[in-house]
């Protein structure tokens, strides 16, 4: 019985690890870093915010896929360029991320903390 507790507390220290570490081969930038960035024709920018939350204040470039559109939508964006994705804090990008991942994208960028660390 004691190996069971084991278990269970292994299991729940790889899910803690697993959620915070980043997605193999995606990367994170800052808020700074996008605003180089932006000026990039070669680059997707994909907001995934509400389309509620995107009409209330968005980055001028940014496309708008709600996270829950995302898998259905993504093959309205192109494999060959880097996308970059961005939400309210971070969190909902970073599943994006994920997802994008899932489905075959390559170069994939989150930005860390989101609109709340836009200036």
């Amino acid at each position: 019985m004691e190996y069971i507790h084991y278990i269970v507390i292994g299991l729940i220290i790889s899910f803690i690890i697993k959620s915070i570490l980043p997605t193999k081969g995606m990367q994170n930038i800052s808020t700074a870093e996008l605003k180089n960035k932006l000026k990039d024709r070669n680059k997707q920018f994909i907001d995934v915010r509400t389309s509620r939350e995107y009409k209330g204040n968005h980055i001028k470039g940014f496309q708008n896929i709600p996270l829950d559109q995302l898998a259905q939508r993504a093959n309205n964006l192109s494999k060959e360029k880097e996308v970059i994705v961005i939400c309210q804090s971070g969190m909902r990008s970073k599943s994006a991320s994920k997802t994008l991942k899932k489905l075959g994208f390559t170069k994939v960028i989150n930005v860390k903390g989101g609109m709340n660390a836009w200036s």
